[in-house]
Formats: C-alpha cells, sequence, structure tokens
C-alpha cells in the first residue's frame, strides 16, 4: 500500500485536482482520476472530484497499491464473448478472474486474454487497463464492456457518467426480504478501520444509489436483481450488508461460510448501452453460471 501526502505549492495554484496529482505522484492522469474516483485521493482530508481546483497550502493525501510498470503480455485464454464489433466487446467474466494486471497479478487476467484476442484496444487508462471502461469484482461474474478504440472509450465513460448505461445484477441474499422492491440511497466511503474494505458512511464519502426487485423468496435467502444508479466500490455488496441482508458468499461484507459456494453469488446479467458509432441502443445478456444456477435448483427443492 502506498501513502503519501504534499502541501500544495504555489506553483500548482488554481489547477485541476487530477493533474496536480499525476505531477506530484509520477502517474498519468488518467490514472489519477481513477484513483479519485475511488476516494484513494484526499483534499485537506476529504473525498474529492477530478475538476476541483487547488489552493497553496491545501493537504493532498493518497493511499492506494501501488502498481509495478509492467508490459502486459497477452495470453491464449478462453473468453465468453457475448458481443463485438469494431468498437466494443463484451465480455461474460467467471468467476476468480482480475480485470487487470497490478503489481501482484501480472497474468491470467481480463486484459492479458483482450490483449491476444484484440488487436487494438483503448489507450486512455495506460498499460495497465487498456479498453476497461468500468471493473467487477475478482469472485463477481458476468457482464463488462471493454472499448476497442479511444472514441469508443470517452463515449461510453460519458454514459456512465450520465448514468445511462444500465447494468443489471442478480444477487442471492441472506434472509427473506419483506419489500418486493427497493432503493437503498447511503453513501459509501472507505472503512476507516480496514482500508481495503468500504462502507456506508458520511465521512469521505460519496453518492451511491442502488435499486433492487425480489425475484424469488426461499426460507432463509432472496433471490434480487439490483440495478445500479452509481457504481462505488463493492457497491451493491456494502448497500446489502448495510441493510441486513449481506450476499451469499461474500469474504468481506457477509457471515462466515454458509453454503458451499466459491466467492459471492452476485452475477452481472444484463448491460444496456448507446452504441458509441451507431448510436442505437444495445442489450446484451448473460445467463446465470452453472454453480449459482444450480445452487437456486438446490433451494427451490428444498421449498416442494
Amino acid at each position: 500500500m502506498k501513502q503519501s501526502s504534499y502541501v500544495i505549492s504555489e506553483k500548482f495554484e488554481k489547477q485541476r485536482v487530477d493533474k496536480v496529482a499525476a505531477e506530484l505522484e509520477g502517474i498519468t492522469r488518467s490514472y489519477a482520476q481513477t484513483l479519485i474516483d475511488e476516494g484513494a485521493v484526499l483534499l485537506n482530508g476529504s473525498v474529492t472530484k477530478s475538476n476541483v481546483k487547488v489552493k497553496e497550502n491545501d493537504l493532498l493525501s493518497f493511499e492506494y497499491e501501488d502498481e509495478i510498470p509492467l508490459e502486459v503480455e497477452p495470453q491464449d485464454i478462453p473468453l465468453d464473448i457475448r458481443y463485438e464489433d469494431q468498437d466494443v466487446i463484451v465480455i461474460n467474466k467467471p468467476k476468480g478472474m482480475i480485470v487487470h494486471p497490478t503489481g501482484m497479478n501480472q497474468k491470467d487476467t481480463l486484459v492479458n486474454a483482450l490483449l491476444y484476442h484484440c488487436k487494438d484496444l483503448s489507450g486512455i487508462n495506460g498499460v495497465m487497463r487498456p479498453g476497461i471502461v468500468h471493473r467487477i469484482d475478482k469472485d463477481t461474474t458476468g457482464l463488462l464492456i471493454v472499448a476497442k478504440n479511444d472514441q469508443a472509450h470517452l463515449s461510453l465513460s460519458e454514459q456512465l457518467k450520465d448514468k445511462t448505461v444500465s447494468r443489471k445484477y442478480y444477487a442471492l441474499l441472506h434472509g427473506v426480504l419483506e419489500h418486493d422492491y427497493g432503493t437503498i440511497d447511503a453513501p459509501i466511503g472507505r472503512d476507516p478501520n480496514d482500508r481495503q474494505k468500504m462502507c456506508v458512511t458520511a465521512k469521505n464519502s460519496k453518492k451511491a444509489v442502488t435499486h433492487f426487485k425480489v425475484m424469488e423468496r426461499f426460507k432463509n435467502y432472496t433471490l434480487v436483481e439490483c440495478s445500479l444508479e452509481t457504481g462505488r466500490t463493492h457497491q451493491i455488496r456494502v448497500h446489502m450488508q448495510y441493510i441486513k441482508h449481506p450476499v451469499v458468499g461474500d469474504p468481506k461484507y457477509s457471515y462466515r461460510k454458509t453454503m458451499n459456494c466459491n466467492g459471492q453469488l452476485l452475477h452481472a446479467h444484463e448491460l444496456e448501452f448507446i452504441h458509441p458509432r451507431s448510436n442505437q441502443k444495445v442489450v446484451v445478456k448473460a445467463p446465470l453460471p452453472d454453480d449459482f444456477e444450480k445452487i437456486l435448483q438446490d433451494l427451490r427443492s428444498r421449498e416442494d
């Protein structure tokens, strides 16, 4: 974990936080923006936005995983491609696959596989994250959209910012939810007691909104469909823990292991976006993975 802080000098007066952060830390501006979005950069002890202007004597603090610069190698890893054209590719990511390389994991990631499959990927996020517009957790399965060129990347990023990309997830939760529908509007920030976790907090947090709909109830569990209005780190997992119905199998936010599943039962099953070239609506779906489906079948058999 890399930790650093800087007192802003007169040289940087009235410059954007992302630009100053990139220069001070020696990282790309796009990576600085990613860190700011993730709450890993604090301005005077509070989360900030990339376009905020700094002042002399402001305190800029960083806490993030220091990535080792590397040349990412293409790997012939099979991909479950659900949609592809000259601009975008939508992958159904399996459980256990990390999206992009880090200093600790330089092989067997989705980016390694994409570099083997695609001749070109957007370069906006640099060598570590080529084409990556958004991410899902290692043990979350399902759909992820990747940009093949910078024009597509900028369009998709703007859609995510404007909340016009629809992302729907299936999640199996502990307990039985009483309400058929609901919205969780609770800000998320880093857990002050564990920097590897997020939590619902009013301090150093960002707005986070999750809509849910009950799909099926069991004796001790509930299957829900969640729609994201915002895209905070671990958002669904944190929000479900917050309402005391954590995602089954979640190693960070749920109970001790109560079911034979390897990681959280959370699956990104539907993506809807406007195509960056044609301006037509694209809807992509992915079925539940076999292990998730088997658990549901077992629960249904117990109900009989």
